[in-house]
């Protein structure tokens, strides 16, 4: 794989230097998820030998910031190293005005200085050792995730904060968003596309078998509008998930269990909830009336996490429900062949 330096000049009058070595191409390479076992949300099958032996660090180093950015996935945290470095923990990136990218996460001197830590027991905080890359890759990324969510910027916070970790987040402020294609030959841009891409199928085993244990339909009421029917009622043109037809004030229930993510506004769907289960993908509970449940808690399958409403963009009371490979919009499948293989009747 080719490494690639991006030098450019920004029309703000400074310049930019995207630091460390993105891998070309890196995410088309990850392999096919399709079968293998998910543990804690990381199918280490799907994950390239390289990078396998790191996967526990990924876990624990996505654990450690659960609390505060329970988006951040052990698949996305590998992915980002895989893309970084291709998991090579000695690799340095060429001198730049900035510094020199050094080791698996690609850290410089100065935000090394911040965030590292000896983390093994070694006494040592050394930005060639992956333990201690690695737990500082998701400190620092949580850092962003929170600055993201703070800045009323568009787009998901972790875009935003895997645009800040690659280009720098004043970038990020400059587009107010993730920047764009045209800005540093698309390195940045893609950068996020190929990591997210690659997370979704390192973070999930569809094709294999799922647990059963603890699976349940998310409340008590008839389905209404289906998964992709088309209309003026939505943004897409399709409808992302199911309905579920039930007045206001009805028990919505976890279909499974997993971790809390969000618990809040989301625009649209008003007060939702999204719970990121043990295969890596998510489901997700809209226009509720009130949420139980707040983020970082893990919640058990058939626990109360809200009551179902008619908040954000509806036309009547109802539970709209998704399946998603990632947390945010967009990365929806078909929730009923899913819940069907997890035992759930519908």
């Amino acid at each position: 794989m080719k490494a690639v330096k991006v030098v450019a000049v920004a029309a703000a009058g400074f310049p930019v230097v995207v630091l460390g070595l993105v891998l070309a191409g890196a995410g088309v390479g990850a392999s096919d998820p399709a079968g293998g076992s998910v543990v804690s949300g990381l199918n280490v099958a799907a994950m390239p030998a390289a990078g396998r032996k790191y996967a526990p660090w990924y876990i624990k180093a996505s654990e450690s910031v659960a609390g505060e950015c329970p988006t951040l996935s052990p698949a996305l945290l590998a992915a980002q190293g895989y893309q970084e470095s291709g998991f090579n923990p000695t690799i340095e990136g060429p001198p730049t005005g900035s510094g020199t990218a050094k080791g698996i996460a690609q850290f410089i001197d100065s935000t090394w200085a911040t965030w590292g830590r000896d983390e093994n027991g070694d006494g040592r905080a050394d930005v060639f050792d992956p333990a201690d890359a690695i737990m500082a890759q998701a400190r620092y990324m949580c850092s962003m995730v929170k600055k993201a969510s703070r800045s009323g910027y568009g787009g998901d916070p972790v875009h935003l904060a895997l645009a800040g970790y690659n280009a720098g987040w004043g970038w990020v402020d400059y587009y107010k968003g993730v920047p764009p294609e045209r800005f540093a030959k698309g390195q940045t841009y893609h950068y996020v596309r190929i990591i997210t891409s690659t997370a979704a199928k390192w973070g999930t085993a569809l094709g294999g078998p799922l647990s059963t244990e603890g699976w349940t339909r998310p409340v008590a009421g008839p389905l209404g509008t289906a998964y992709h029917e088309t209309g003026a009622n939505w943004v897409s043109g399709y409808h992302t998930g199911v309905d579920f037809t039930v007045p206001v004030g009805t028990t919505v229930r976890a279909a499974g269990p997993g971790t809390v993510v969000k618990a809040g506004v989301g625009v649209s769907y008003g007060n939702e909830i999204v719970i990121r289960h043990d295969d890596g993908v998510y489901s997700q509970y809209a226009h509720l009336s009130s949420i139980s449940v707040s983020e970082g808690q893990k919640v058990k399958g058939g626990q109360k996490v809200g009551l179902s409403g008619a908040t954000g963009n509806v036309t009547g009371p109802h539970l709209h429900f998704e399946i998603r490979t990632g947390p945010g919009y967009g990365s929806d499948i078909s929730p009923v062949p899913y819940l069907r293989k997890r035992g759930v009747t519908m």
